[in-house]
């Protein structure tokens, strides 16, 4: 294991008793990569919802203060090198992980907090506004990385997005240094993308468009692309890595017939995908001519 993967990550989303989403998918990407996990769940439920109704475990608003309050005075705090954030089931909970954050930051300026607002697809928001507006104002402004999804995104600038370009200028206009967006516009028929946006980088990584896939794969995204920036990746590297692992273990699974991610099958596409990724370099809004 090389140094850079000595860093441990807090990863604090759902948690399912079946299935790969959530903390499940992300916990299982980051330690195949090599990454000790501090893992915090913030609701537990029997399975995904999009697999009908069961029962919510929650906790309690002030249970899970004092839980972020354990973290942040827990003497191997200097072992975190990142936080990925996913689903919350209240408004109270981004509030108490901006709290960890800030108190991760003070001790060590240089670590990585992805942000993925998991809160809605091309349907709306599917948590609480109040809890949407939680992850916009307290926690996007912290991000190093944030992973929205196109629709996403759209609900945190409040606008429709219909162009690569017009995914760009939000995302540059939200606010963390980097942006990786899914469901971006293809460039090849029948396809899909991620679009990547830096400083200095406008990438779009594009795949096949697999229908009706398993949930998860924005978990899984988020994951492993945090492992390869943690790992040193360049980050073109990095965007086109993660797209083939993520696409390979979509199609190994669609080959299966399963309904949920086979990450216990696939694990080597995690480390070493074969999936061909088509990667375009785009126009960055930064380098577009001011109009008069």
């Amino acid at each position: 294991m090389t140094e850079k993967s000595q860093g441990a990550v807090i990863v604090i989303s759902s948690h399912v008793v079946r299935g790969s989403v959530g903390n499940r998918a992300a916990v299982f990407a980051l330690e195949s990569l090599g990454f000790p996990v501090w893992a915090l769940p913030t609701i537990v439920l029997p399975w995904h919802p999009g697999h009908g109704p069961s029962t919510r475990l929650t906790f309690g608003e002030e249970e899970f203060d004092h839980a972020i309050d354990d973290l942040i005075r827990a003497p191997w705090l200097p072992e975190v090198k990142a936080v990925l954030t996913g689903y919350f089931s209240n408004a109270a909970q981004p509030h108490a992980v901006a709290r960890l954050v800030r108190a991760l930051r003070a001790q060590n300026p240089d670590l990585l907090y992805v942000c993925d607002p998991v809160m809605g697809d091309l349907g709306g928001l599917y948590i609480r506004e109040e809890t949407a507006i939680a992850v916009r104002d307290q926690l996007i402004p912290l991000a190093s990385l944030a992973t929205p999804n196109r629709y996403e995104l759209e609900w945190l600038v409040g606008a429709r997005l219909s162009t690569n370009a017009e995914i760009m200028e939000a995302a540059l206009s939200l606010g963390p240094p980097r942006m990786l967006v899914t469901s971006a516009v293809p460039m090849m028929a029948g396809g899909t993308g991620n679009l990547y946006l830096s400083g200095k980088h406008a990438l779009l990584a594009e795949h096949r468009l697999i229908d009706n896939p398993p949930n998860g794969l924005g978990d899984l995204t988020s994951a492993v692309f945090l492992a390869r920036l943690l790992d040193g990746v360049p980050d073109e590297r990095a965007l086109q890595l993660t797209t083939a692992s993520v696409f390979e273990v979509l199609a190994r699974t669609a080959k299966r017939g399963g309904d949920e991610l086979t990450l216990e099958s696939d694990a080597a596409s995690l480390s070493t995908p074969m999936a061909l990724v088509q990667m375009r370099h785009l126009l960055h809004p930064a380098q577009r001519p001011k109009r008069s």
